[in-house]
Parts: C-alpha cells; sequence; structure tokens
C-alpha cells in the first residue's frame, strides 16, 4: 500500500492527466511519420521478414510491423519521460514559491509528501531515460536530445526574467508532433512543423489563462507573466490573438496535408474548444478557469486527434 501511495504521489507531482495535452499531437506526429513511409518509402524496398501490407493501389508491398511497433513504444516513452522530467524540474525549482501560494501549497514537495532530493533524483533518471529512449530511435533524436531537455527543463526558469513564459512552454510541448515524426522518419518536414506551431499558439495561449489565477501572487513575489505585464483584461486579448493563430496552423495544415472530411470535422471541433475557453471566462471572473484549462484543452486535442488519425486511415 506504501508503495503505491508512493506511485500516486508521483504521478500527482507530475500531473499525468495533463498529458492529454501533447500525447495526441505526438500521434499525430508518428502517424504521419508511418503514412509517409507507406507511401513514399517503404514501397521502394522489401527485407525478409517484412509482413505483408497492401497500399494505396492495391499491390503488395512489405512494411516490417515489428519496427513500427518498437518505434511507437519508444515515442510514448520519450514523451513520458520527457515531461515528468520537465513537470518535477519545475516542481523543484519552485518549491519556496509554491509553499507561498494557497492555491499550491498542497502540492507534493511544499506538503511534505515527497521529498525535494527525491524529485530531483527522479527528474535525472527522467532524463536519462528519455536520453536513452532517443538513442534506439534514431541518430538525429539521440543528437537533438539535450536540446529538447534544454526547453523543456529551462521553461522552469523563465518566470524569473520574461513575461514570455508561455511561449517557453507551449515551445517545449510543440516538440511532441515534429519529435515523433522525426522518430519514424529521421527527417523535417513542413506538415508536422505546421502541427508543432499549432500546439505552440495553443499552449500558449491557454497558459496565459492559467496564469490569470496568480498575478497577484506573482506581482508580490517579482515572477513575470503576460497577466503581470499587461494586467487580467489585455492578457486575454492576447491569449485570443496566440489561439487566432493556433486556428490558422490547424486550417493551412489541412490544406497543405490535402486531408479529408474527417480532418476538417476535428478542426471545427478545435476551434470551437478554442472559442469556447474565451467565452467562459473573463477578466472579472475566473470561476470557470479550470474547465477552460482541463476540460475544454482536454476535449479540445484528444478529439482533434481522433479525427485526423481516422483521416489517415480512411486515405491511407
Amino acid at each position: 500500500m506504501a508503495k503505491m501511495s508512493k506511485v500516486k504521489s508521483y504521478l500527482s507531482l507530475i500531473k499525468f492527466s495533463h498529458t492529454i495535452f501533447a500525447m495526441p499531437f505526438a500521434l499525430i506526429g508518428f502517424c504521419l511519420g508511418f503514412f509517409y513511409f507507406i507511401n513514399e518509402a517503404e514501397p521502394n524496398f522489401s527485407r525478409e521478414g517484412f509482413s505483408k501490407f497492401e497500399g494505396l493501389s492495391g499491390s503488395g508491398f512489405r512494411i516490417d510491423i515489428s519496427f513500427y511497433v518498437v518505434k511507437f513504444i519508444l515515442v510514448i516513452l520519450c514523451m513520458v519521460f520527457a515531461r515528468s522530467a520537465a513537470m518535477a524540474f519545475n516542481r523543484y525549482l519552485d518549491r519556496s514559491f509554491d509553499a507561498k501560494n494557497p492555491r499550491t501549497a498542497i502540492r507534493e514537495i511544499p506538503a511534505g509528501i515527497l521529498k525535494a532530493s527525491n524529485v530531483l533524483l527522479f527528474t535525472i533518471i527522467s532524463c536519462l531515460l528519455f536520453i536513452a529512449c532517443t538513442f534506439f530511435i534514431n541518430r538525429i533524436c539521440f543528437f537533438l536530445s539535450p536540446v529538447a531537455l534544454l526547453v523543456v527543463l529551462g521553461y522552469s526558469y523563465t518566470k524569473r526574467f520574461t513575461p514570455l513564459c508561455h511561449l517557453i512552454l507551449g515551445l517545449g510541448l510543440s516538440l511532441a508532433p515534429i519529435g515523433a515524426y522525426l522518430g519514424v522518419t529521421g527527417r523535417f518536414d513542413l506538415l508536422p512543423i505546421l502541427f508543432s506551431f499549432t500546439v505552440l499558439f495553443w499552449v500558449s495561449g491557454f497558459d496565459i489563462i492559467y496564469a490569470l489565477q496568480d498575478e497577484e501572487f506573482d506581482k508580490t513575489n517579482k515572477l513575470y507573466s503576460i497577466p503581470v505585464w499587461l494586467g487580467k483584461a489585455k492578457a486575454l486579448r492576447v491569449s485570443e490573438l496566440l489561439h487566432v493563430f493556433s486556428a490558422v496552423c490547424v486550417l493551412i495544415a489541412g490544406w497543405r496535408g490535402n486531408f479529408g472530411w474527417l480532418y476538417w470535422i476535428g478542426a471545427v471541433i478545435f476551434i470551437g474548444m478554442l472559442i469556447y475557453q474565451h467565452s467562459i471566462v473573463k477578466p472579472n471572473d475566473l470561476k470557470r478557469v479550470n474547465i477552460a484549462f482541463m476540460t475544454a484543452n482536454g476535449i479540445a486535442s484528444v478529439v482533434f486527434a481522433i479525427f485526423v488519425i481516422a483521416d489517415f486511415f480512411l486515405n491511407n
């Protein structure tokens, strides 16, 4: 029971439920890479032990299903370890601020549930496991792994010196679709980059909404954020603008990728959730911030990914 309680504490520490924000876009990136190989690369070669697969034209060619299963598992593990490292390091670094803030004083370190030294060790182990997984994916992912860690860990410092910290958080999560695509293909392409920009603007926008709750605390403790810099009303306008950029990236990706009707249903739902969260959060009424943050954005990412991936399989 004690061990299960400790596991639950670490899952709570890293907010495992928040994986629903970036993970669906990682799956989109993986599927993009998978279908790139099916449609462009795999028909050009075959090896012994490949499982037979019928291509777009109906003619048989062979793909290594086990290869993609292993890649998929490694990509998922990279997502889990990178995010675990980022969240744990954030909790470790911000532990003194969390202890002062009534909203965050119940978190695991200030509440005495987990020791700060153990959380730091957890961060280091997660980083090493992330790098190890990239080593088994491909060379480019392995070489870029320190850059990815620099971004996702570096975010935790940014509230100390720039109100643009929300964009750094968005940048960290935006690595999910392009990272998963690189894991499969070993190359950069425009379409996964468009999905990364979608995540960048989307996450940055909703993080500004979330930061509205701590405007006064951040001012008092000399921490930086868009709400502290511009005030609640103007911060919401910036969030709206970022979400417009995110919606535009979704539309451009749909056009550039020549997607079918399922994609466009998903796009409508995604953009609808962006509009919805701005309709329920006002500068003088923050009671529904958590609904906007967790519910609306969780629905946006998961439902969008389901429709996009379904469109992949329907059209490929």
